[in-house]
């Protein structure tokens, strides 16, 4: 079974040898933050899968941030090229839920917690969040709470 790390290592290699200055670049980007992560702390360690997966949705995070940045500052080149790096990052994370998806589980834990009203989000958020780990964006999920609990 290959890790992670190593599959980001491969496809490296692969965009290289086929020129992709895009991917080879996100890529090397993304295993310098997985290093990075690695001699954090104490002690140098390898990280697990789940923990390189964190890492690069931290990077994929940071380019959909930037691209943002970019597009109200007008600068749509940079702000292409920071979305088309998080395309290439995606490939390494779960298919991220649907809003209809991710609407369900939020309807599901504000009928479990019995929230009524914003003063319940700290409750449903703590249901909502180990099930959409990964799966959803810290963002898209509190939007959704809120959404449920003020009905709008």
């Amino acid at each position: 079974m290959t890790t992670l790390k190593e599959r980001l290592r491969d496809d490296l290699t692969a965009a290289i040898k086929a020129r992709d200055e895009l991917r080879s670049a996100t890529l090397r980007l993304t295993l310098a933050a997985v290093t990075s992560a690695e001699v954090a702390g104490a002690e140098k360690r390898e990280l697990t899968d789940d923990e390189v997966q964190q890492v690069v949705q931290g990077e994929a995070k940071k380019r959909r941030d930037a691209a943002d940045a970019f597009a109200k500052a007008d600068r749509p080149e940079q702000a292409e090229r920071e979305r088309a790096e998080g395309v290439v990052l995606a490939e390494y994370l779960p298919k991220q839920l649907s809003d209809e998806e991710l609407a369900a589980v939020v309807a599901a834990a504000v009928a479990e917690s019995g929230a009524t009203g914003p003063q319940g989000m700290g409750a449903v958020m703590k249901l909502v969040r180990p099930k959409v780990e990964g799966v959803a964006e810290g963002g898209r999920v509190a939007a959704a709470v809120k959404a449920a609990l003020t009905g709008k």
